[in-house]
């Protein structure tokens, strides 16, 4: 509740900055990048915004990201299944796959 209290004046400042500022050479906004998004396409005079920014590799970052942490998770699953089966606290038993 508080941190929605904070940030309700950034909010405001940079949807007014957003809409009042027109230097294309400006890449960089006002808004912070936690709260990234686009209600407004258009300015009340009528003209429209430019395109948003487009965040190039997104695909090879999400596996760069992905990817490692998937094989970490995977090492742990394997070794507390191990430190089980050892201390027989669960061990499968060869019964179960009667057909």
């Amino acid at each position: 509740m508080a941190t929605r209290i904070l940030r309700l004046p950034l909010r405001l400042f940079s949807r007014n900055t957003g809409i009042m500022t027109r230097n294309p050479s400006l890449k960089t906004s006002a808004i912070s990048r936690t709260t990234q998004r686009r209600t407004v396409v258009s300015t009340p005079s009528g003209a429209l915004l430019p395109k948003p920014e487009k965040t190039p590799f997104g695909l090879i970052r999400m596996t760069v990201v992905v990817v490692p942490f998937l094989y970490v998770g995977t090492l742990i699953s394997k070794n507390f299944a191990a430190l089980l089966e050892e201390h027989d606290i669960f061990v499968p038993e060869d019964d179960d796959d009667d057909d």
